[in-house]
């Protein structure tokens, strides 16, 4: 009769065990991976009831399987985040036995030092540590403790323990390489990010590149400006170009790019004055999903797209002055905040400036920060105007007509002495954009081989080889006054005076202002006055 007992508890027992063992299935593996902390931190209970032992914890430790990170104990049912604290020592030799991934079994009765300083630690008389490692990394070890020491470990005991550790493993594991798949895939997504960031920004830089191998001329002026560009571009300093519209500035930039650590990292370029007050912010430092209307995705700013690299801000003078403050953070810490978003980013570009304007003028009349124009201004240059390195004319002249010659399916062998002293004579608002531009119309407009100026340009001025600046500014007023009622009096806009100039509207306006032009008056009717021919309105003058 005792014999049945026995057996009918024994059977009793195992089925608990069972029932406990397919439970922590459930809990531990088929639980989001998020929730599996917690579904451990509830099992240990029933482990410590369904094992009848005083002490049950489970011991985690870190991708490497050496550190011991973090602890769960349930004495007499309550769950805590104490654990054993040995001295240094006992520690050291306890995390090293587990990592053999043998069972340690400590009975007081037959513990030596380090066995008895990690009884004392955790108070009890016996201590089973199960560890489990996968591979060659420790996971975790399941412990179970006594009040009072056995004469031995039962075997079942031991088996079940281990058998117990293995799940909770299995589904620590399961977590651990949950959180790094989805660490790894969210790395992925920003890495794929960039790349297509980038590779729409490098798609934007192909329509309007102009691929010159290097700043044409060899002019004194031009070459003092470059002796500067080869002084700074192997630094990482800051530069400011200085110069009117058209000089060259986003070519020197790219040089001062090419000649530095950076080379092999983006240039990412930005016209500060093309880009609308309400989004320049965004366009800069990128946004969040949702930050504001019609932000259906989270972008990245140009300063992201630019990291390790360079960014060009040309005319930084045009800058809003809410949009300085926060540039001046990126050039002090080189943190920044993405629109809509809480948590700053660290970037690491270098900065190359440009501006027509007199930001010393700005800084006084307080439309321009003074730190930030401090800030920009370590290293200055200063590019020529066209008109001061006329020399370089004829090099810039059939530079354009070899680049474009294909592409317009032209022949051009023949530049009249004429025709370049014209161009060498003329004042040039535009600089050399203004010089590109004109070469192109006359290429397309010519029928042989030799290149002939049109009577939008104007006729050569026959006073010497060099103009006083009275008839520069009259020529070069007649020839506004021309442009804009060719243009409805449009400064800005589709097909506007300064498009058709080659200059940006911001210099138009300050030209006219010097020269005095007004815009075309409209007569009754929406008509405009009619327009005299160029050259005509250039002999009358």
């Amino acid at each position: 009769m005792q014999a049945e007992i026995g057996m009918g508890m024994a059977s009793q027992e195992l089925d608990r065990f069972q029932h406990l063992v397919s439970d922590l299935f459930a809990r531990v593996m088929l639980t989001p991976s998020e929730e599996i902390d917690a579904e451990v931190a509830l099992a240990l209970p029933r482990v410590l009831e369904n094992l009848a032992v005083d002490d049950v914890r489970l011991l985690r430790f870190d991708g490497e399987g050496r550190t011991l990170t973090g602890i769960e104990r349930s004495a007499h049912g309550a769950v805590t985040p104490a654990g054993p604290q040995p001295a240094a020592e006992s520690r050291d030799w306890y995390v090293s036995r587990l990592a053999t991934g043998q069972p340690l079994a400590i009975v007081a009765d037959c513990a030596d030092g380090p066995e008895r300083e990690l009884l004392r630690s955790l108070g009890v008389a016996a201590h089973l540590s199960m560890p489990v490692l996968v591979g060659s990394r420790l996971v975790c070890a399941l412990t179970i403790g006594l009040a009072r020491p056995p004469a031995s470990w039962p075997g079942p005991l031991v088996d079940r323990v281990r058998l117990v550790a293995e799940m909770l493993a299995a589904g620590l594991e399961r977590r651990r390489q949950d959180l790094a798949m989805r660490d790894f895939s969210a790395e992925i997504d920003r890495l794929n990010a960039r790349l297509s960031a980038e590779n729409a920004y490098l798609q934007e830089e192909i329509k309007t590149y102009h691929n010159f191998d290097d700043l044409v001329g060899t002019s004194a002026a031009l070459g003092a400006a470059l002796a500067q560009v080869s002084q700074v571009a192997p630094t990482d300093s800051t530069v400011l170009l200085l110069g009117e519209t058209g000089t060259g500035k986003e070519l020197v930039a790219r040089a001062i790019h090419a000649r530095s650590a950076r080379a092999k990292r983006p240039l990412v370029c930005v016209n500060c004055a093309a880009l609308p007050p309400t989004l320049i912010e965004s366009e800069l430092f990128g946004h969040e999903r949702g930050a504001f209307t019609n932000a259906v995705s989270m972008r990245q700013g140009r300063f992201e797209l630019a990291d390790g690299g360079t960014i060009f801000l040309d005319e930084i003078g045009d800058l809003p002055p809410e949009i300085q403050a926060k540039l001046l953070r990126v050039l002090q810490e080189g943190e920044f905040e993405r629109v809509g978003a809480s948590r700053s980013r660290k970037v690491d570009v270098r900065v190359i400036a440009a501006t027509h304007h007199n930001l010393a003028q700005a800084v006084e009349a307080r439309t321009f920060r003074a730190d930030l124009y401090y800030r920009l201004s370590v290293f200055p240059v200063q590019l020529p105007p066209l008109r001061e390195r006329r020399e370089d004319i004829p090099q810039l002249v059939w530079f354009f007509i070899h680049q474009r010659q294909r592409k317009l399916g032209r022949q051009i062998k023949h530049v009249p002495s004429a025709v370049m002293s014209a161009l060498q004579r003329y004042r040039w608002p535009g600089n050399v954009r203004e010089l590109e531009n004109i070469v192109e119309r006359a290429m397309i407009r010519a029928t042989g081989d030799t290149l002939l100026l049109d009577e939008m340009f104007g006729a050569p001025v026959q006073q010497g080889t060099e103009e006083s600046a009275v008839e520069l500014n009259a020529v070069e007023r007649t020839h506004i006054e021309h442009i804009l009622r060719e243009c409805g009096g449009k400064i800005n806009g589709r097909g506007n005076a300064a498009e058709r100039l080659g200059i940006h509207p911001n210099s138009l306006r300050f030209r006219m202002k010097k020269l005095g032009v007004s815009r075309p008056v409209h007569l009754k009717g929406g008509a405009l006055p009619p327009a005299r021919s160029f050259l005509r309105a250039v002999v009358a003058s």
